[in-house]
C-alpha cells in the first residue's frame, strides 16, 4: 500500500512485484510469520492492507480463514482485489475479525486516519498487526522515493496505536542480525549526500549478488530463532500485534 500514489505523488507499487525472491522480502516474510502470526491465528475474516506486497503476507492467508485484499496500485492484486486507500476504507464498520498492514502506515498521511480506519472495519475485539520502518535517523532519499511519511521506534508505533482505541500485545524490532550492515548503508547514504528526488513508481531494491543474498537470508534465521522466544531490542523493523479495544 503506497500513498500513491502513481498520479498523485508519482509513487505506486512496491519493489516487490518486481524482485519477490529478494532476500529482504523473503526474510520479512519469515520474521513477521514468527513475530505476529500466533495473534491472528484462527481469525475469520481478515483484511490485508497493502496486499500487492503478496509475498509478506502468504503465511496470513494460512493462519486466517477468508482474507480480502487491498491496495492502491492494482498491480500485484488478484482477480478478486480491492484497489482502494487506507484513508478511506471500502468497507462497512465492523466487518473484520483481523487487519494486517505491513509496511503501509509509514506510506499514510494522516497516520491517525489510516489507523482510525482500520479500528472501524475491526469487530471489537479484533486483532490488528503491522510492520513499520525504524528510527528517524535513518531517514535517506530511500524513504523519499518509496513515498514514506515518517519512521518509528517501538515507543512511537506504540503511543500511534493505542491512541487509535487497541490494546498492544507485543511490539519487537526485526532485522536485528543485519542490522550493522543496514546502519553503515545508511550513514554511507548520507555522506554521498545523494539529491534527493521525489517519489518514484517502483523503487529499485540494490542489486545483490546470490552468494550475499543467502547469506543475509542466513543471518535472518537467527532473529526468527530469537523471535520465537523474546523481542529484539534493535533492528531496522517494527513488528506489532494489538486488539481493538471497545
Amino acid at each position: 500500500m503506497k500513498s500513491h500514489a502513481r498520479s498523485a505523488h508519482g509513487h505506486g507499487g512496491s519493489p516487490s512485484i518486481e524482485v519477490p525472491d529478494y532476500w529482504w522480502y523473503v526474510a520479512r516474510a519469515d520474521l513477521l510469520e514468527t513475530a505476529l502470526r500466533s495473534h491472528v491465528q484462527g481469525a475469520g475474516l481478515t483484511l490485508d492492507l497493502g496486499s500487492a506486497d503478496g509475498p509478506s503476507a502468504g503465511w496470513l492467508r494460512d493462519a486466517v480463514a477468508r482474507t480480502v485484499s487491498l491496495d492502491i496500485d492494482p498491480r500485484g492484486l488478484g482477480s478478486d482485489g480491492v484497489c482502494g486507500s487506507a484513508l478511506a476504507l471500502p468497507f462497512a464498520d465492523e466487518t473484520f475479525e483481523a487487519v494486517s498492514a505491513f509496511d503501509v502506515i509509514e506510506h499514510c498521511d494522516p497516520e491517525s486516519q489510516a489507523l482510525a480506519e482500520v479500528r472501524r472495519v475491526l469487530k471489537p475485539g479484533g486483532r490488528f498487526v503491522m510492520s513499520v520502518p525504524a528510527y528517524t535517523w535513518a531517514w535517506s532519499d530511500f524513504d523519499v522515493a518509496n513515498g514514506h511519511h515518517r519512521r518509528y521506534t517501538r515507543a512511537r508505533a506504540r503511543i500511534a496505536v493505542e491512541a487509535a482505541g487497541f490494546s498492544v500485545q507485543r511490539v519487537t524490532h526485526g532485522f536485528a542480525s543485519v542490522f550493522p550492515m543496514f546502519a553503515a548503508e545508511r550513514v554511507a547514504r548520507k555522506l554521498r549526500r545523494k539529491g534527493e528526488q521525489g517519489a518514484v513508481d517502483v523503487v529499485e531494491v540494490p542489486s545483490v549478488p546470490k552468494p550475499l543474498n543467502d547469506a543475509l537470508l542466513a543471518m535472518s534465521r537467527l532473529d526468527r530463532h530469537i523471535l520465537s522466544r523474546a523481542d529484539l531490542p534493535f533492528g531496522s523493523s517494527v513488528f506489532l500485534a494489538a486488539t481493538r479495544i471497545g
